[in-house]
């Protein structure tokens, strides 16, 4: 593998992936977004400004270009345009996708952004290039949104449907399966369903952050019409988790194993992302 772009490269992904790739000592990485930056990537990896609504703009990113990886940040109407931009250009593809061909309840809520990554998929599986898909559960990330302001303001989160499960992964861990799927031969064609080693509902994840921190941090049930009123999110996608988090209350989350049979090794725990996190949440 000579060279890597990593499309979407200046977000919690795209910046891990890099990170990775920087680690595993692939030695020509191209970081690629509207907005980066050469101060704002590791030493030696090559910063270029592109824009997937302008496809034409991606041919310098992917100029002796091997492998992409691909973190759909533009409406549905450019990806035609710019999925064939990148078949015509390099050989690999791998694309960051979401599981909503999972048949657990939590993933079959209606989401535009489902449908969005559905349209993406199609075109890349008609297209002539080699492409894996990498589908992730939850982000053990969303954490860090979700919950860090109230417990850096005190013990208490309040939050709906503490009873929920899910399996949240560490972004590190996708970034090792990216890179490790780029590596490797054999990928051509799979679909993989990412997640972390275990079932946590969101009260059980709550206090393992506060075990991180040595402290007591109580989870205070709110009901949905106070979340719509107390949480700071978009409606469309607070409704959509909110029915999410509802039909798997009582159920298992699902956990696949996927991460342990790319990369070798098993995922990190939910414990062991939040001690490495703790100092967000102080």
């Amino acid at each position: 593998m000579k060279r890597v772009a990593v499309i979407g490269a200046t977000g919690t992904i795209g910046r891990a992936v890099i990170a990775e790739l920087v680690a595993s000592g692939v030695d020509d990485v191209v970081a690629v977004s509207r907005t980066v930056e050469a101060s704002s990537v590791p030493e030696g990896v090559r910063a270029v400004q592109a824009d997937l609504m302008a496809p034409a703009t991606l041919d310098k990113a992917l100029r002796d270009v091997d492998a992409v990886f691909l973190v759909w940040t533009a409406p549905g109407d450019a990806a035609p345009a710019a999925v064939d931009r990148i078949a015509r250009s390099v050989k690999r593809l791998v694309f960051l996708s979401a599981p909503h061909k999972t048949p657990h309840p939590f993933f079959q809520q209606t989401n535009p952004m489902a449908v969005l990554m559905a349209r993406v998929e199609a075109l890349i599986e008609a297209s002539t290039i080699e492409w894996t898909i990498l589908r992730p559960g939850m982000f053990a990330g969303n954490a860090l949104a979700w919950w860090a302001p109230q417990i850096r303001r005190g013990n208490v989160v309040r939050w709906p449907f503490g009873a929920a499960a899910s399996a949240p992964i560490d972004e590190r861990d996708i970034a090792a399966v990216a890179v490790r799927v780029h590596r490797e031969g054999g990928h051509g064609g799979r679909d993989y369903v990412l997640t972390g080693p275990e079932s946590l509902t969101q009260a059980e994840q709550v206090g393992l952050i506060g075990e991180a921190l040595g402290r007591n941090i109580e989870f205070e049930e709110i009901s949905p019409d106070e979340a719509r009123s107390e949480l700071s999110f978009p409606p469309a996608a607070l409704n959509m988790l909110l029915k999410a988090w509802s039909a798997s209350v009582g159920l298992p989350a699902f956990v696949t194993s996927d991460v342990a049979e790319i990369t070798g090794r098993r995922p990190r725990t939910y414990r062991e992302w939040s001690v490495d996190h703790a100092h967000a949440f102080r």
